[in-house]
């Protein structure tokens, strides 16, 4: 459900009343049960909203939302019922809490302990608040660290997608100086062929996979820096010995607007910045007389994991919180890639 006091459950709310997700999937949250109440009352929906405490006992009805709530048994041990709701000491929507971070972290970690044992056959993540979640304690730059961590797993990477236009990165959560240093071979064709695997998941046969530079104008052969000759040729060269299709590195300023233009199946970017901007710029659309955000597309989906994970690929909105207008599509999004992943 994400952080309680953001939109997350307020996109889950709507998204889980309309028909053709439920079309897609059998549907369960991973939270509270009164919190998704409120955010149903949020946006005017009229669905029965059911307490479990084990993944069996849902119903899966098309006017009901099963919610797997988050107690004590289940995330201290104990043989209580307890709401973990009940016993945290509060929070407001729209507000950074600890309180609320520690319930989002709950939900994560319970979800993926769900997927790990097969009970579920894919993970959805709402958005969480990473202050919220070092207010907490809880010190993990975010979502897909959190599943690393938890599935125990070294090689991953987060690819983005808005449409068919997709990157996957090679560093993500780190500064930019550190972000140079992560471009290695051995870093650089693991996350090609990562991006290959899913493509191939998706059931793209031969994925056609371009690579950024890292530098400006690609190095002009050396001329601004070496990480194009010592580290991203190479591995490139790796990656077409082993018969994947692959060109670069790209200049970086040319090069993603052949990807949203379709050359590419997915895109290999070398830093967060690098890679976020272009799917942003394609699947997020502003309205600069209103100064709102009109629609709000893309997906982020864990690459590497033994799980399945998805997620939107937006914040918690804070501002937007407790309004009922916060957009679900990139929420319909991550679902459908989820369900198209879990199909394969």
């Amino acid at each position: 459900m994400g952080d309680p006091a953001g939109i997350g459950p307020e996109i889950i709310a709507k998204a889980l009343s309309r028909d053709d997700v439920r079309a897609l999937c059998r549907p369960l949250v991973i939270g509270a049960a009164a919190v998704i109440r409120n955010a149903a009352r949020f946006v005017n929906i009229g669905l029965d909203v059911r307490s479990i405490d084990n993944v069996a006992d849902a119903v899966f009805a098309p006017n009901t939302i099963d919610v797997f709530e988050l107690t004590s048994l289940h995330t201290s041990g104990q043989k209580g019922v307890t709401s973990l709701f009940d016993r945290a000491q509060g929070f407001e929507i729209g507000e950074v809490s600890a309180a609320a971070g520690h319930a989002a972290f709950e939900a994560v970690r319970v979800m993926i302990e769900l997927a790990m044992s097969k009970q579920i056959d894919a993970t959805v993540t709402a958005p969480i608040h990473k202050e919220a979640l070092v207010a907490a304690g809880h010190h993990f730059p975010g979502h897909t660290e959190i599943f690393a961590h938890f599935t125990g797993t070294d090689d991953f990477t987060m690819m983005l997608a808005a449409g068919d236009f997709r990157v996957c990165h090679v560093s993500t959560h780190v500064s930019l100086r550190q972000a140079c240093d992560a471009v290695t071979k051995h870093r650089v064709l693991k996350v090609i062929e990562l991006a290959d695997d899913a493509c191939r998941k998706l059931g793209i046969a031969r994925p056609k996979i371009g690579v950024a530079g890292l530098n400006p104008h690609a190095s002009d052969g050396g001329l601004f820096g070496s990480e194009e000759r010592d580290h991203i040729i190479p591995a490139i060269e790796a990656a077409r010995a082993k018969g994947l299709t692959v060109e670069g590195p790209q200049p970086p300023d040319t090069f993603f607007a052949k990807g949203v233009a379709g050359a590419y199946d997915i895109c290999v970017a070398m830093y967060h910045d690098q890679g976020h901007i272009p799917v942003k710029c394609k699947g997020f659309k502003f309205d600069a007389r209103t100064n709102t955000w009109t629609d709000v597309r893309g997906i982020n989906v864990s690459l590497g994991l033994p799980i399945i994970r998805t997620s939107v690929d937006h914040g918690t909105a804070f501002d937007q919180a407790g309004k009922g207008t916060a957009s679900d599509a990139s929420l319909i999004d991550a679902i459908t890639y989820a369900a198209k992943l879990a199909a394969k």
